[in-house]
């Protein structure tokens, strides 16, 4: 379906450690644009710019946060779940999926604005090729059209609401 091409990794880590990427999407600094699913006042969901698996999403608090609990009140931090439950049953809607990996990563080294992984597994994917292997991005990444991005992102934006209007814009950054 989806080729996978190399992935520069050097250049992923300079990336990481430098401006947050999470805060420049929302500024809209065009060098950090993404896929929207969902926005509100205090959360933000778009598709991994870097995906290793088709139909990964991102889920991230709009302020940036750097610590998975510790930086929420338990009522924030269900809510942003809620959310994660959500984006999970929509992609397992729209998508062939076996399992819904979901993950927060990221350190103080690099990436540190706390985001979780929704990661839905195609079935079929070999055992050896599942669970962490399927994040590990040193094994290429999808290469998926900005326009095939595009129309996954309504895809899944629709099923969440499938009463809802179609999402104006559709990138962030």
């Amino acid at each position: 379906m989806f080729s996978s091409q190399p992935f520069d990794m050097d250049a992923y880590e300079k990336r990481s450690k430098g401006p947050c990427f999470i805060c420049e999407m929302l500024a809209g600094n065009p060098d950090y644009h993404h896929h929207l699913i969902y926005e509100d006042q205090t959360t933000v969901a778009f598709l991994n710019t870097y995906p290793t698996v088709y139909g990964y999403v991102l889920v991230a608090p709009r302020e940036h946060r750097e610590q998975a609990t510790g930086d929420f009140t338990l009522e924030d931090y269900l809510v942003l779940q809620r959310l994660i439950y959500q984006i999970s049953e929509a992609l397992r809607q729209v998508l062939p999926t076996e399992r819904v990996y979901i993950l927060t990563l990221g350190s103080q080294q690099a990436n540190r604005h706390v985001h979780w992984h929704i990661v839905p597994l195609p079935p079929g994917v070999p055992y050896e090729q599942q669970q962490t292997a399927v994040l590990d991005i040193s094994r290429g990444m999808l290469s998926i059209a900005d326009e095939e991005m595009a129309v996954l992102a309504q895809t899944i934006r629709q099923a969440m609401d499938p009463h809802a209007a179609p999402h104006s814009g559709g990138m962030l950054g």
